[in-house]
């Protein structure tokens, strides 16, 4: 009895210390857990709702080689890669489909994020549409509504997209995306394509940068910036002192390059040029075929002859303004069919399919 009395006192000691123990753990795993809730939903409300892609797909058969993260750790300046549809369609064509592929096989490790405007009022689940079903396959592919209120708060673009005679402006809707690209990269920065890019390489060493389509000409189809970067700040407040809707390009590619011109104090534009930061590119990074020899990829190459064209190139630019309504062979040894079998390849499936 007595040893007993004795152990009693460290038996209470031991216990309480447990009690103490498991207490504090549990305090550690609600904080925990609450911090995670906390971040989960902070940062659903500032991205907006992200649509959820379907499960089930029929294109599974058609990747035999899905995108993974590349070794060696992340870019310095990784960003998300955006694309816009500002228009109300949510039916993709292949080209559009082609070029969010392209770009999710070649970022594995970075978001490729979808923006479109048709989806504003959706409720969480995607329209019944075969791209979307596809695109579900590619782990960093994302669907959101494009909110373009919420895009141009805070910028000088607020006042100009609120103003409803813009409307009845002819080139209205390239306008209105010249201004979301803009806005986009000065927000949140990354990497913008347009919709009918296919992009061969990573892009995320080209930081600050844009691409030269012909001489003496800058378009934005692809940007490159960092957030809240000063070049990006200038091209909205450009947009809006000489803003003009009623003539092509003006809010677009002369924008650009009435603003790079002022940046670098310079009347004419040489390519791969850095100034105070910003690159101006070849026009072989992004444009090989110019805008005048758009048939040019409907045409035969043989895979000797592509390669060599496109050696120093990212992305090809397909133009889609001027080519839209060419029928394309699927088969055949064309440009365009040889970047669709290459980089797009489960695009490319559907196609045959279809075809």
């Amino acid at each position: 009895l007595p040893r007993m009395s004795n152990c009693l006192p460290k038996l209470t000691t031991v216990l309480l210390s447990h009690k103490l123990r498991a207490l504090f753990v549990l305090t550690i795993l609600f904080v925990f857990f609450a911090s995670v809730m906390f971040y989960w939903r902070t940062r659903g409300d500032a991205e907006g709702q992200l649509y959820s892609l379907p499960t089930q797909s029929r294109y599974g058969q058609f990747l035999p080689h899905l995108p993974h993260p590349t070794a060696g750790g992340t870019p310095p300046f990784p960003g998300d890669v955006f694309f816009v549809e500002t228009s109300e369609q949510t039916s993709p064509s292949y080209l559009f489909t082609c070029s969010v592929e392209s770009a999710a096989r070649t970022h594995p490790g970075t978001k490729v994020v979808v923006l479109m405007k048709g989806l504003s009022n959706g409720n969480g689940s995607l329209p019944s549409h075969w791209a979307f079903s596809l695109l579900s396959y590619f782990p960093n592919v994302e669907m959101r509504p494009l909110d373009l209120t919420e895009l141009f708060s805070g910028t000088p673009l607020a006042k100009w997209y609120l103003q409803p005679e813009h409307l009845k402006e002819p080139y209205f809707f390239p306008v209105l995306s010249d201004a979301c690209r803009i806005t986009i990269m000065w927000k949140f920065g990354g990497i913008y394509l347009d919709t009918d890019f296919i992009v061969l390489k990573n892009l995320q060493n080209l930081t600050n940068a844009l691409g030269l389509q012909s001489q003496d000409v800058l378009n934005g189809a692809f940007l490159s910036f960092k957030p809240k970067h000063e070049f990006m700040e200038l091209c909205m407040q450009d947009f809006v002192d000489n803003y003009n809707g009623w003539i092509w390009a003006h809010q677009g590619p002369e924008l650009l390059t009435r603003v790079f011109k002022k940046w670098c104090s310079i009347s004419n534009i040489q390519s791969n040029v850095n100034c105070k930061g910003v690159s101006a590119l070849s026009s072989e990074a992004f444009y090989p075929i110019r805008w005048e020899d758009w048939k040019r990829l409907f045409e035969a190459i043989s895979p000797s002859e592509l390669h060599k064209l496109l050696k120093n190139t990212y992305a090809v630019h397909v133009w889609n303004k001027l080519s839209h309504g060419t029928r394309l062979e699927i088969m055949s040894q064309a440009l365009l069919a040889q970047l669709y079998s290459e980089f797009c390849p489960t695009t490319y499936a559907k196609m045959k399919k279809d075809s």
